[in-house]
């Protein structure tokens, strides 16, 4: 389940990010690189949250373990994704 919300998460902040650059893209160019700055600070601050939160109330150390890897890898893969979009 944890999985699956973490897809969400990530499907929906990828969203977010490349319609909110197409709305900075189109009213203010030039303000694209700061743009950029905080909705990766954003996505960095969700991010190292959710996975404190379930490394928090989870009890198994190895689930603990395997959830953030995959999520790390999830990350950067939105991430990638992203950019490769955009630029």
């Amino acid at each position: 389940m944890i999985y699956v919300a973490t897809v969400c998460l990530l499907t929906l902040l990828g969203v977010v990010y490349v319609k909110l650059y197409d709305v900075v893209k189109a009213h203010q160019p030039e303000a694209l690189p700061r743009f950029y700055l905080i909705m990766t600070v954003i996505r960095m601050i969700l991010v190292a949250s959710l996975a404190g939160i379930y490394a928090l109330l989870a009890e198994d150390r190895q689930e603990v373990i395997r959830f953030i890897a995959i999520y790390m890898v999830m990350y950067v893969a939105m991430m990638v994704v992203t950019l490769s979009m955009r630029h």
